[in-house]
């Protein structure tokens, strides 16, 4: 017999998130993963908040939502806010109740630099990779390894001499490249880099991604 298109806008469920992910599901195990290396920072969480104020977004629900953006390819934190808003697995994984409201974006980027300046970003790296060592999920048999540009958004006329240049350059036996000397006035952090030895030079950054091809496990480096 065929059902009714009936469109109920509201309804309760008796179903929590848990409930509705599958026991094979992969972000199972990495979140297992995931809060035990949580909890060896939580002592250096607590030394990056003051005990006034109002409570901020909590920084394991912050950094499982980031872990979340690197998984799925979430292009932008506006982006990953809307996936929060109705994406029950995305909620179940952050730690969000299926009514809890999704934090703000400009407020979610301003707690993620709190972490970023913390090193916490990168404590949490290191505590789930120590885990994947000692569960044997790496191998340095044989690896890949591959580079790419990515653009910078700066003009070339924005790189212009530097006020004090080093006396000690960045080259082989301290010799002062032009990196040494020039730098973008809109993105300093920018380098002058290109593709070939005739290609040409462009404001960019240096992304480099090594993967080990037994597991598929892999790190990015700048």
């Amino acid at each position: 017999m065929r059902g009714a298109d009936v469109n109920q806008s509201r309804m309760f469920s008796y179903l929590s998130s848990e409930e509705r992910v599958p026991a094979d599901h992969p972000l199972r195990a990495t979140l297992v993963m995931c809060d035990e290396a949580l909890k060896l920072l939580s002592r250096r969480f607590g030394g990056l908040y003051s005990k006034l104020g109002r409570r901020s977004i909590a920084p394991e629900k912050l950094l499982r939502a980031l872990l979340l953006q690197v998984l799925y390819s979430i292009r932008s934190e506006r982006m990953l806010m809307e996936q929060l808003e109705y994406n029950l697995l995305f909620r179940w994984f952050v730690g969000l109740s299926m009514d809890e409201r999704v934090w703000d974006t400009t407020v979610f980027s301003k707690n993620r630099e709190r972490l970023v300046r913390g090193e916490i970003a990168q404590a949490f790296f290191e505590a789930v990779l120590k885990q994947a060592r000692e569960k044997q999920l790496l191998s340095d048999e044989h690896f890949t390894v591959d580079g790419t540009l990515l653009e910078a958004w700066a003009s070339k006329k924005s790189f212009q001499k530097k006020e004090e240049p080093p006396v000690q350059g960045s080259g082989s036996r301290g010799e002062v490249l032009l990196r040494d000397t020039h730098e973008s006035k809109t993105d300093p952090d920018a380098k002058l880099y290109k593709k070939s030895a005739g290609g040409e030079f462009q404001l960019a950054y240096l992304g480099n991604l090594v993967i080990e091809n037994r597991n598929g496990d892999a790190e990015g480096c700048d």
